[in-house]
């Protein structure tokens, strides 16, 4: 289960950012099923495997501060391997019941600044971002919800597709390009979290163009989110996908930069908002 989630998490096919850091916590249950002579021997296995998680991903605080979440709370900690596989096994759910109420918290925070008759615009896929939305819309709030597509790989049509299902939520879906055209509409744009980190905001490519525009159009940017992706000592490091997302067949001599996110100066948020709280 770790390998294959360490692929997973490099093929990049769980797109939350959350979801990731869940999955890589839960597949550390692997290692309940192995057997040990020393604790020792349990510890460094525990260490190897929890760092091939986290460096499947370098991009996401949350995989991160879970991986050494798990560490710290282990290593050292047992006398005996039982002792340290059920530790171990106690970790792996507070950890992920952690994360969990930290994106149930953040989306019921977001939640209370959605108002009733709001037109929003969203980018790319985050489920803290769809549940902020989705509360809001139980709440009673009718909604308008611009989705931009999120090119190359499209992950906007599966954001529109889930909001498509919210009751009060009319959901239109635009290309990246008229952006512009569809924030005049707006009231707020509500984006999700990769990390924050060093004054930098970084989310999903698309992101600062968005930014940059809404501000010049006066309408205010909400970035939403775990608390723990906000992480002052962490090395972002970008990650540049397949050419072929972007172009199917080969040119010559054109060489094609296919990057993931965007690094946007956490000055040109107007809102972050957390399981903590409201930053403005």
């Amino acid at each position: 289960m770790i390998d294959e989630t360490v692929a997973e998490i490099r093929a990049m096919r769980t797109h939350s950012t959350s979801a990731v850091a869940v999955k890589a916590t839960r597949s550390l249950a692997d290692l309940l099923d192995r057997e040990y002579v020393t604790v020792d021997e349990f510890e460094r296995d525990l260490e190897h495997n929890a760092g091939v998680l986290r460096r499947s991903n370098p991009s996401h605080a949350a995989l991160h501060n879970a991986m050494r979440d798990v560490e710290r709370s282990i290593v050292g900690e047992a006398t005996s391997v039982e002792g340290a596989k059920q530790l171990l096994e106690d970790v792996i759910a507070r950890v992920v019941d952690d994360i969990e109420t930290a994106k149930g918290e953040a989306a019921a925070n977001a939640a209370e600044h959605i108002e009733d008759g709001d037109t929003l615009l969203v980018h790319d896929y985050s489920t803290t971002v769809l549940e902020a939305v989705e509360n809001a819309a139980r709440d009673g709030a009718h909604l308008t919800v611009y989705v931009t597509e999120a090119r190359p790989r499209t992950l906007g049509r599966k954001t529109a597709r889930v909001l498509a299902g919210v009751s009060r939520v009319e959901t239109r879906m635009v290309v990246d390009s008229a952006m512009g055209y569809a924030l005049r509409d707006c009231d707020r744009v509500l984006l999700g979290i990769t990390c924050i980190t060093g004054g930098t905001y970084y989310n999903r490519i698309g992101t600062f163009p968005l930014v940059v525009t809404a501000r010049e159009l006066g309408v205010p940017v909400t970035a939403v989110g775990s608390g723990a992706k906000t992480i002052e000592e962490f090395r972002f490091e970008n990650e540049f996908r397949d050419a072929v997302e972007v172009m199917r067949e080969p040119v010559e001599d054109v060489e094609i930069e296919n990057p993931s996110y965007d690094a946007t100066p956490i000055g040109m948020i107007d809102t972050v908002i957390t399981d903590d709280g409201v930053r403005n």
